[in-house]
């Protein structure tokens, strides 16, 4: 495989076919637009579909029956497909040629993903660890963001709220005696919590260390490259967590220490009395004219952001970023650079889609023609990268 060749011959932008994950836990919101025989593509034994992944050079920490490259992003050559050519072999290859000589110096790598989060109830209470107490197992830190799509959300499911921290006035041995109640009932835990009703069209911020439950909403979710994390929560919706998911990312003689779980917590984060006013995050419009409007949407941290781009009808337009990021369509159809782009529909698992891209550094600098082929929609599309490409994305929103 040419790397550089097929980069070049497709004006800088890689496009990708959709990846999706298995979940044993929760039930499936099924707004992916996939097809409804698919949700069980991969069995019964793993669960149903509940996620598509975007841009992704690490695979998904799934169990024992999940695949090595399991939500590994794929980039489409128009060649057989059964050849495999990964985002990954890309990034290795081509390095800062494709996502910019200042984020491969410092990373050496593409350092983060994004994906489409879909559950028709709430998740369970759980905090992903810090980049110390991850590296205590190897692992590297998560922190993420969310973004509430209109266009993905029909309906907001079981449970459209979500859970932060805990009230200002909870004790930590409040919490202790909750986990200490892991094994023997209901602990109940988000009695100590608030939860906050989602508002399409906006986000929020989580950094590693604070305890969250997202709702029932689909979610987009940009995030380090990483899944570590620590349930708090042991029955949720009905549905009983065991013991491992609140230490199995514990160094193993750390297992059973309840002060060490509790010491994962970043807790003046959790118990942040204006949480709300220090982790929203609603838009910020950067750009507007009559052709398009470009907004913020994931800011205000060191390590994620994203952009929601939306192309007004009959629209072309061409749009300079200065970084390398990938992208999902969410409305319309039209022209990016080359390549022919729509809004999914009807999705099969293992099938192609012309919604999910990634922009090389340079074309994103030099600027990338976009063109929305419709009359009467708007040509919409989320944008994720890493926040160390765009400075202004770290200090917007602190």
């Amino acid at each position: 495989m040419n790397y550089r060749e097929h980069l070049e011959k497709n004006g800088g932008v890689l496009r990708f076919d959709p990846i999706f994950i298995p979940r044993q836990f929760g039930d499936a919101g099924r707004r992916l637009r996939i097809h409804p025989d698919d949700y069980y593509a991969y069995g019964v034994k793993r669960g149903s579909v509940k996620e598509r992944w975007f841009s992704s050079v690490i695979a998904a920490n799934n169990g024992p029956l999940a695949e090595q490259d399991e939500g590994m992003s794929r980039v489409n050559t128009g060649k057989d497909r059964s050849e495999r050519v990964y985002f990954k072999d890309f990034v290795d290859a081509l390095g800062a040629e494709l996502i910019g000589k200042k984020l491969y110096d410092k990373y050496g790598t593409w350092p983060m993903y994004s994906k489409f989060y879909d559950y028709t109830g709430p998740l369970f209470f759980h905090l992903h660890l810090d980049f110390e107490s991850a590296a205590r197992v190897g692992r590297i830190g998560k922190p993420e963001a969310y973004y509430y799509p209109p266009q993905y959300n029909n309906y907001p499911g079981k449970f459209p709220h979500t859970y932060f921290g805990f009230d200002p006035d909870t004790t930590k041995e409040q919490v202790r005696e909750r986990l200490l109640k892991y094994e023997s009932g209901d602990n109940r835990i988000t009695e100590l919590s608030r939860a906050f009703r989602i508002e399409l069209g906006t986000g929020w911020y989580t950094p590693p260390g604070v305890l969250h439950a997202p709702g029932s909403y689909l979610t987009y979710e940009p995030q380090w490259n990483s899944d570590v994390n620590s349930v708090y929560e042991n029955i949720t919706d009905g549905e009983i967590y065991d013991y491992k998911f609140l230490c199995e990312n514990c160094p193993e003689d750390k297992m059973r220490d309840i002060d060490y779980i509790m010491s994962l917590m970043d807790w003046d984060a959790n118990v942040d009395p204006h949480y709300k006013k220090t982790y929203f995050r609603p838009p910020v419009t950067l750009e507007e004219n009559e052709d398009y409007v470009q907004k913020q949407v994931a800011y205000g941290n060191d390590y994620i952001a994203a952009r929601e781009l939306t192309v007004f009808p009959g629209k072309t337009v061409t749009v300079k970023d200065g970084f390398a990021y990938g992208l999902i369509i969410t409305q319309g159809f039209g022209k990016l650079g080359s390549y022919d782009c729509s809004t999914a529909c009807m999705l099969r698992v293992g099938g192609v889609s012309q919604d999910e891209f990634f922009v090389s550094e340079k074309t994103a600098t030099e600027g990338l023609t976009i063109t929305n082929k419709s009359d009467s929609e708007p040509l919409v599309m989320l944008k994720h990268y890493p926040a160390y490409s765009d400075p202004a994305a770290i200090v917007m929103g602190k």
